[in-house]
Formats: C-alpha cells, structure tokens, sequence
C-alpha cells in the first residue's frame, strides 16, 4: 500500500479517536483493513463501559476475532490512532493480526498522560514466536491532537 493509503486509514482511526472523546471515553480509535477493504472500526469505550479493559484495540480484535476467519486477520492491518499498550499489544499477536500501523506513539501519549505503563508495542511484539510487522508512528501530530488537553482534564 502507498504511503497516501495509509494516510488515509490512520486518519480514520483518528477520526474515530476523536468521536470516542466527544462521547466522553478515551481519545482511541481502531480499523482493520484487509485486502484494502476497511472490514471492522472500533473504539474506546472505557469509559462508558466502566471497564478499563475496553481500548479500541482491544474491542476491535474481540469482533474480529468473532466474525471473521483466521487466515483473513492474519492478512489484515490493524490501524491505531495510538500505538498499543502491551494488554492490547498481546491481544493483536493471538488474535493472529500480524501488521500494526500507528500514530501518536507510547512516549508522546506518556508526555501527555502521565502514562506509567509505557512498554513500546515492539517489545511486547518481539517476545512472540511469530512475527509482527510494526510501523509508526505516521501522521504523529494529527495523531496527537486527539489527546491534547483530554488527559489533564479528566485526571
């Protein structure tokens, strides 16, 4: 895929960041595209839920998981508007999704956050027996806004 198709799908995982801010979750937003097809979109819904485990990774890949067969996700990119925590990171790996596009990375969401749990989704990645392609961050200061000033805000 081109750099301009990438773009493309990031920005629609930040899209989606944005409307779980404004719905009143965490600013995280998650698509699944396959064969340049967008096939499942997700996001935060912590908040809402009243459940700390409901990332947008991790609600994405509990319907992929569901509805589509293992040699689809295996072929499939997972989008993120932010780079995955390791709950989220280890979810991706055994749900078989093996490429992973982000945008505002660990450190620049920790900055932001006060985040104390900033493992980069590499290392977590890196420990599996079967590989997973990690690129990001892309479009890191769009990425980026979707978290400006939430953080401070809901502390």
């Amino acid at each position: 895929m081109s750099c301009a198709t990438h773009n493309k799908y990031m920005r629609i995982a930040v899209d989606l960041a944005d409307r779980a801010r404004s719905k009143g979750n965490h600013p995280f937003g998650a698509i699944l595209v396959c064969d340049g097809e967008i096939i499942l979109k997700a996001e935060n819904t912590v908040i809402s839920d009243r459940d700390a485990t409901r990332h947008a990774e991790l609600n994405l890949v509990s319907d992929a998981a569901r509805q589509f067969e293992q040699a689809v996700l295996e072929r499939s990119v997972l989008y993120s508007s932010t780079e995955p925590c390791p709950m989220c990171a280890a979810a991706i790996y055994w749900t078989g999704i093996r490429k992973v596009i982000y945008g505002c990375p660990t450190e620049t969401l920790a900055a932001l956050a006060g985040g104390s749990l900033t493992v980069p989704c590499r290392e977590v990645f890196a420990r599996g027996v079967n590989s997973t392609e990690i690129f990001g961050p892309i479009l890191e200061a769009e990425a980026k806004k979707s978290h400006e000033g939430f953080w401070m805000a809901s502390q």
